[in-house]
């Protein structure tokens, strides 16, 4: 029987309480129902695989096929699925919610736009705006901040 939602966030909490853990990026449902069964705790959408895999270059995607990927994602596997969003500001933090309803555990915002770095300042408002909008919809999402390394190594770091 699949997982509930509640469930599989309820995972994703504890994979994060346990210590470290590897989290592939799916490009689509088929990649996600391998890396379930090749052993994997938990998924994380990549909007590079995702473009890709239709074809087309990474932010190309409308946000509809965004929130549509995700949902398939979520729906192909009992793991928790952490979705990858680039543009969040303060300002479209209306898609947070959205990305919310298609079933994620986690939610994590990029600090690079494809040029630079977001400046420290503009990267909290981003992030304190998106953890506004997840606790606005009541769901038990974590908030997870991408830290791109000048050596492109990615550190990740839960905000509770």
């Amino acid at each position: 029987m699949p997982l509930d939602i509640a469930s599989k966030r309820a995972r994703f909490h504890a994979l994060h309480e346990s210590g470290c853990f590897v989290i592939p990026n799916p490009w689509d449902t088929g990649s996600a129902k391998r890396l379930e069964k090749l052993g994997f705790r938990a998924l994380a959408s990549t909007s590079s695989g995702s473009a890709w895999a239709l074809g087309r270059e990474d932010g190309q995607l409308s946000r509809d096929e965004v929130l549509e990927h995700l949902r398939q994602l979520c729906v192909a596997t009992d793991l928790p699925v952490n979705a990858d969003f680039e543009e969040i500001t303060p300002s479209n933090c209306p898609v947070v919610i959205l990305a919310v309803e298609t079933g994620v555990a986690g939610f994590s915002i990029e600090d690079y736009n494809g040029r630079h770095l977001y400046v420290i300042s503009e990267a909290t408002e981003r992030i304190v705006a998106a953890r506004k909008a997840i606790d606005s919809s009541g769901a038990n999402v974590l908030l997870v901040g991408r830290a791109e390394g000048l050596s492109e190594a990615i550190l990740i770091l839960t905000i509770r």
